[in-house]
């Protein structure tokens, strides 16, 4: 019989989703059969599932996706069966077992989660099924007793499937023992009581100058100490969860190539720059509203959209328009990934209002390409091809709309048989809607040699790999492991029908 134990944090960004992760790996390295799960999440950081044995595909957080990778197993629709991916200040397109369910506004989804409920636990059962130990993510804090009613993400969930809960504290923002102290004295005695125990996250220095913090904790709580996990450098090396990250992203490394990004309000797929970021010689400088893009930048990369036309309004506003077209006219180099590939072209058509009321933009006219988004989204893992070269890269697709025009006939990639992507005549400007690009260790050294760096022997992948495995060594060596797993309560199948 499965079992199953449920971490949530005190906040957002305390580093659930690293902490899954290790522990998914310490778990496989143990020889248990685990896999993640987490019922709803808000990204826009998502990767592709493909089809399992009930033939269900589609997108999961990208969160999701790493702690399957830690497992040794293939993602599944059934590790996040809910994702949220913010389309608008207010409003959320809602996916649901990885197709498109609808969009909805902040208040009006939480009417929507009640009915959510059935999907969450079919596929926690589903996953239960095949599977010893299943470590479930929680989103957010349970200490949001305002979203308490209809909750699927935390003690919502975990009452209704009778999960154990570990809380995560973060010590390197600050009042950890009023976060978790606090989040005790809020909780209602039911939610209190699926609390067994605690640990802390990111500590900086002497683990033993936090011993009189512990007890204090313990008195005031009476929960149990699971360990304090130390500030690694290995999690700097994993892709993160979603744009709460984007707050701490600034410059990254040194060296012969400067890329600049400007950060967009809807930025999606944002890990694409991580193996960019993980090269020596090259320094990565992540844009912000009011600052202007750097003159002496080498590469101009647009990642990937929610909201593409908003982003280019908003990319206008910021003056950047300009500020790419100038650096392309001095030779530049600028590559776009599916929305800023978009954004690339001479014009954008929404005709059906799929993102907003604005039906058309126009983009930067850097290629002679034009965009008419289309409400079928395409959603697939994708062997492809180098258009110049012949070379095999994995990737994967995640976009609406058809591109077409002039520049098309000077492909980047070859995806399924087709060509995507196009190029200027001089090949300096260029755009795909293939993600994953950069992780391609042969094509990212030919690019980084065109850009006039000397590029490293990394293999982006194994230094993930590897990351993963330093995570799960020091959580074994800093938590107690064994107390966690015992913790795990067996799975009890509940018929989803009778949900609360």
């Amino acid at each position: 019989m499965a079992r199953a134990l449920m971490f949530q944090g005190t906040g957002s960004d305390v580093g659930k989703t690293v902490l899954v992760a290790g522990l998914c790996r310490a778990a496989r390295r143990r020889g248990i059969r685990v896999a993640p799960f987490k019922p709803q999440n808000m990204s826009n950081n998502a990767a592709v599932a493909d089809a399992g044995a009930d033939g269900l595909s589609g997108e999961i957080g990208r969160a999701q996706w790493l702690q399957a990778l830690a497992c040794g197993v293939a993602p599944s629709v059934h590790m996040n069966p809910v994702l949220l991916k913010p389309q608008s200040d207010y409003g959320s397109q809602i996916i649901v077992r990885g197709k498109v369910a609808g969009t909805a506004r902040g208040r009006d989804y939480q009417t929507l989660k009640p009915g959510l409920l059935n999907a969450v636990l079919d596929s926690f059962n589903h996953l239960a099924s095949g599977h010893d130990l299943i470590l479930v993510e929680g989103a957010g804090s349970p200490a949001e007793i305002n979203l308490r009613s209809g909750d699927i993400a935390n003690m919502g969930f975990a009452t209704r499937a009778g999960v154990p809960v570990i809380l995560v504290g973060d010590i390197d923002r600050g009042g950890v023992i009023a976060s978790l102290v606090g989040t005790h004295t809020i909780l209602p005695q039911a939610d209190r009581q699926m609390v067994y125990g605690y640990l802390i996250n990111k500590f900086r220095g002497d683990i033993s100058l936090f011993d009189d913090g512990l007890e204090a904790i313990n008195q005031f709580t009476g929960w149990r100490s699971f360990g304090v996990l130390p500030w690694l450098d290995c999690m700097r090396r994993l892709p993160a969860e979603d744009s709460v990250a984007l707050e701490r992203l600034s410059a990254y490394g040194e060296g012969q190539v400067k890329v600049a990004v400007p950060v967009l309000g809807k930025i999606a797929n944002f890990d694409d720059l991580d193996p960019l970021v993980a090269e020596p010689g090259v320094e990565v400088v992540f844009v912000r509203k009011g600052e202007a893009l750097p003159g002496d930048a080498t590469l101009i990369v647009l990642p990937g959209s929610k909201s593409t036309i908003a982003d280019l309004a908003e990319l206008r506003g910021n003056g950047w328009d300009g500020q790419i077209k100038q650096h392309a006219a001095r030779g530049g180099h600028v590559i776009g990934i599916c929305g800023g590939y978009q954004m690339l072209g001479r014009t954008l058509k929404d005709p059906d209002g799929i993102e907003g009321s604005e039906r058309a933009a126009q983009g930067l006219g850097l290629l002679d390409i034009e965009t008419v988004l289309e409400p079928e989204k395409l959603v697939r893992n994708m062997t492809a091809f180098d258009a110049s070269t012949g070379e095999t890269l994995e990737g994967y697709e995640i976009h609406m709309g058809f591109t077409h025009g002039a520049d098309c006939e000077t492909p980047m990639v070859l995806l399924g048989g087709r060509r995507d992507g196009a190029m200027s005549h001089d090949g300096k400007v260029m755009g795909c809607y293939l993600h994953g690009l950069f992780g391609n260790d042969g094509w990212r050294r030919r690019l980084l040699e065109r850009l006039g760096a000397q590029p490293s022997e990394l293999s982006y992948g194994q230094s993930v790999e590897e990351a993963l495995d330093e995570l799960a060594e020091a959580i074994e060596r800093h938590l107690d492991v064994d107390g966690l797993l015992s913790t795990a309560a067996p799975v009890a199948e509940r018929n989803p029908a009778h949900a609360d």
